[in-house]
């Protein structure tokens, strides 16, 4: 069964998007724990972080840079942000499928956790 980013990146739902490449897709997150809350999704299919592989090294850090991208086309590069990665069950993951959060356009506290 595809998750839910798996169905965005293959457009059988709506979504909101920032950015899109051959690799990623940044879309606005629907439940957002901070002014900006926006998710970069690969495309390739990892369930977790704890679940990648020597292989996806440059693809993982591919995001973080395509993260830095985003938050400029977002405004929030200057003042700052937060890049979260849940991992597991207890880290708050939802989506079986690696995921950043990109969070700011406030101060943030440790209260903006993000989920999904």
């Amino acid at each position: 069964m595809k998750t839910i980013f798996r169905r965005i990146i293959d457009r059988e739902l709506p979504a909101d998007v920032i950015y899109e490449d051959e690799r990623c897709i940044a879309i606005h997150d629907i439940h957002p724990v901070a002014k900006v809350h926006a998710l970069l999704i690969p495309k390739k299919e990892i369930p977790r972080l704890s679940s990648a592989e020597a292989g996806d090294q440059e693809l993982l850090g591919y995001l973080l840079v395509v993260a830095t991208t985003v938050a400029a086309k977002l405004g929030i590069a200057e003042t700052g942000f937060r890049v979260i990665i849940n991992n597991g069950k207890d880290a708050g993951e939802s989506v079986p499928h690696l995921h950043l959060h990109l969070l700011g356009g406030e101060p943030l506290g440790w209260k903006h956790g993000g989920s999904n």
